[in-house]
């Protein structure tokens, strides 16, 4: 029986080339590790920063990202204080809204004609306004001098009310005149005999009014 081969004894040169090998690997391992941590070849340079990571959604953070920036707030605050509301429509006609005129159809009658009498209204205001125009709010007085010949509510029969709104600027004459009959008047002698107004040249004054509010001068004519 031979014995096993021996194995070749390597020299000691060849046993430092191999330590030198091993140490030159070592060092460029360790290179290469510290360059990696150092800058590693993946991350580009920032060009700009980089938004911030949206965070968890949460009821809180949703009203806090729905909230407009102090910047974003709008100029024009609605204020807390309360103002005052509009009427809900067109309010009761007074004396400085309305101009009340008096009129006759004529300004001189003959024998047996009977003067014909009307109220015109001007709303001089910038809003419409309601106001009673009916015969219950309606006056007439016809005068010579300083004498009273007739008035309209000394006989009235049966007065009427009639609500109607002026528009702004709206100017309206009653539509159905009303008759002087060129007699005088009194409480005490409706539906009896009156004596007639004196002609010949005689001048007469009509002065209406209409809600309380009187006319601003009056209407002169001429019997004859």
């Amino acid at each position: 029986m031979t014995d096993a081969p021996r194995r070749r004894r390597q020299s000691p040169a060849v046993y430092r080339r191999r330590r030198l090998a091993a140490g030159l690997l070592a060092l460029l391992v360790i290179g290469l590790v510290v360059w990696l941590v150092a800058a590693p070849p993946w991350r580009a340079a920032p060009t700009a920063e980089a938004p911030p990571a949206p965070a968890a959604s949460t009821p809180a953070a949703a009203a806090s990202a729905s909230a407009p920036a102090a910047s974003e707030t709008p100029s024009a605050v609605p204020s807390a204080s309360p103002t005052a509301t509009a009427p809900a429509g067109p309010v009761e006609c007074t004396a400085s809204d309305i101009t009340v005129a008096a009129l006759s159809d004529k300004s001189e009658y003959g024998q047996g004609e009977n003067p014909q009498l009307s109220i015109k209204l001007t709303n001089t205001s910038a809003t419409p306004c309601t106001m009673n125009v009916g015969t219950s709010a309606q006056s007439f007085t016809v005068t010579s001098g300083s004498d009273v010949w007739w008035r309209s509510t000394d006989c009235q029969a049966e007065p009427s009310d009639m609500e109607v709104t002026l528009a702004a600027g709206q100017v309206v004459t009653s539509s159905a005149p009303l008759t002087w009959d060129r007699t005088r008047s009194s409480v005490n002698s409706c539906g009896g005999e009156r004596p007639y107004a004196p002609g010949g040249g005689a001048t007469y004054h009509l002065s209406v009014s209409i809600g309380g509010i009187p006319s601003s001068g009056t209407a002169s004519f001429i019997l004859r």
